[in-house]
């Protein structure tokens, strides 16, 4: 299976877009050839915008641009551009609703060696929170391609949340993404996993080795989280009973949160959160750190058959 960069299916994207549409600008925070807006940079440096290290002004001149009419997309790492930036997030491009799309890297363990300062572990949590703020998570290089593509035709502000390494292929052209709408890879009736981003990947290898213990489950891709698939998620609960949520991300406010939202204000049921369980992270390779967390296949295959034996 190959592996392709999540970032690079953006950068190239923005360019396509740029080609197009006069209108899209871009703005990094002094890292273009990490976040993969250089290309952009390369093919039209007068629609470039890099403010140095000062993600509240990258923000700022964000919405500025805005407001002027302009597509503005904005990129930075994750931590840095949805924590530090927060107060100017909300405060200029929600609560205007200004056409800035939050396109952060570096998310998530995955984020490695650089350890826990630049593990953003919360940022899916404090982005859902922020009114007219739309919230997406693509698993992979077609997905983030497709992603970027939509964001960038629909008005008002949207963040999109990409990791470091490269991730697994899922899906092919053939796919269409849909905001608000979840994408069942896998059925069965044992057990649900929803996952999100890195995670989708490792929850259908985990689900493949359910299927050889005789635990038959359902993997589906939760990659729009804000507006999030209500009707997939009231599914599950009424035909399985069981839900598992697997994200590399904070289990108090992310995915798990949104899942346990919508189940138990519509059908009651079961629901594990998988992910890091209140705290930082810490520093190590992203292998060594989805290990040491339980998020690698076999760790997540053999927390489900515990959850599931056990009659939860």
């Amino acid at each position: 299976m190959e592996k392709r960069s999540i970032r690079e299916a953006y950068g190239r994207s923005l360019v396509e877009l740029g080609r197009k549409n006069y209108k899209v600008v871009v703005c990094d925070a002094d890292l273009s050839s990490s976040t993969k807006t250089i290309y952009f940079k390369e093919n039209f440096p007068d629609r470039f915008v890099d403010v140095g290290i000062a993600e509240q002004n990258l923000i700022g001149v964000s919405a500025g641009l805005a407001s002027a009419g302009k597509t503005v997309f904005a990129s930075s790492f994750s931590v840095f551009e949805t924590e530090r930036a927060l107060e100017v997030i909300r405060n200029m491009v929600c609560m205007s609703n200004l056409n800035v799309k939050i396109c952060s890297t570096h998310a998530g363990l995955m984020t490695g060696e650089d350890g826990a300062t630049h593990q953003s572990l919360e940022d899916i949590s404090i982005m859902r929170t922020l009114p007219n703020m739309r919230v997406l998570v693509p698993a992979d290089f077609e997905e983030a391609k497709q992603m970027t593509h939509f964001i960038a035709e629909q008005e008002g502000p949207f963040y999109m949340r990409m990791v470091r390494d490269d991730l697994n292929d899922i899906y092919d052209e053939n796919y269409k993404f849909e905001i608000g709408k979840a994408d069942i890879l896998l059925d069965g009736d044992d057990v649900a996993i929803l996952s999100c981003g890195p995670m989708v990947w490792n929850s259908y290898e985990a689900a493949m080795m359910l299927k050889e213990r005789g635990i038959h489950t359902r993997v589906i891709n939760m990659s729009s989280i804000k507006p999030i698939d209500k009707n997939v998620i009231i599914d599950c609960a009424k035909d399985v009973g069981l839900i598992v949520t697997v994200e590399d991300h904070s289990i108090i406010g992310g995915l798990g949160s949104a899942v346990c939202e919508v189940v138990c204000e519509n059908y009651p049921a079961k629901v594990f959160r998988l992910g890091v369980e209140d705290r930082f992270g810490m520093s190590g390779a992203s292998s060594e750190l989805y290990e040491y967390f339980g998020l690698t296949p076999k760790s997540i295959a053999d927390k489900v058959e515990n959850i599931f034996n056990n009659k939860y």
